[in-house]
């Protein structure tokens, strides 16, 4: 792998360029290239097992709507037939919370706010939704969490785990989904998912221009209120985008 070949170099050059007055603590720095060298080498189904951790958490520090709440059922209609697609497992609840919001973890996670679902059809919201597992599908947010295991406090759990996934603090696993949620994607990596999203209403034969519309409506919105819009900018020019290849039926 590049990055360890790299890693290692660096660590080597660094060592070559102490001096006797010169103060190193290696056992530090040994440390803290192998959380670097585990994290980045985790495998998809131990990258799965850290989303699968904190989605627990995550669920168990948000309102979670029951069966029959009105927005559960709604969802449970919607995505009907959803639980397996693409080659994914997935599993959908509602966080009763009027923040505009929705993501999806690397293990199948998918939870969408009431705030989000107020404001949708559900055929926006299935767009949305579909960008979402479009992150988790073409592999973006398992990259993002590879990241923030390089970067954040769970990474010295990770290095001493070795091969298997550390069980992490709820002060880690918190610093952890923060980071993923927040995560900044790439522009190709937004219009890949964009047109996932839009790929997911046109084979439930669905209203492709609802996936227009529903970024319409995202970019009508002041940032600071929407975390789903702060992490995933949405703008004219994307739906724009979406509405070309409607138009050209790709």
């Amino acid at each position: 792998m590049k990055f360890l070949k790299q890693s290692v170099i660096a660590l080597s050059l660094s060592l070559a360029s102490i001096g006797s007055a010169q103060a190193f603590d290696l056992n530090s720095a040994i440390s803290a290239l192998g959380g670097a060298i585990n994290a980045v080498t985790l495998s998809d189904a131990q990258v799965a097992s850290y989303a699968r951790q904190w989605s627990a958490q995550s669920d168990g520090e948000n309102k979670v709507a029951p069966a029959g709440n009105k927005y559960a059922k709604r969802l449970a209609s919607i995505t009907k037939g959803l639980t397996n697609y693409d080659g994914l497992k997935l599993n959908y609840k509602v966080y009763l919370s009027p923040e505009v919001n929705a993501f999806a973890m690397a293990d199948g996670t998918v939870r969408v706010y009431s705030g989000l679902m107020d404001l949708m059809t559900d055929d926006e919201l299935l767009s949305v939704m579909g960008h979402e597992i479009g992150h988790v599908k073409n592999g973006h947010t398992a990259g993002q969490m590879r990241k923030a295991l390089l970067t954040g406090a769970a990474r010295d759990a990770v290095s001493a785990a070795g091969g298997t996934a550390a069980t992490l603090s709820q002060s880690q696993l918190g610093e952890l989904g923060e980071a993923v949620l927040n995560a900044s994607f790439s522009r190709s990596d937004e219009t890949q998912s964009d047109e996932y999203g839009l790929n997911l209403l046109r084979a439930l034969k669905r209203n492709p221009m609802a996936s227009v519309t529903a970024l319409e409506k995202l970019a009508k919105l002041d940032s600071g209120s929407s975390s789903l819009l702060s992490s995933h900018p949405a703008s004219t020019k994307r739906a724009k985008h979406i509405s070309d290849l409607i138009a050209k039926n790709k």
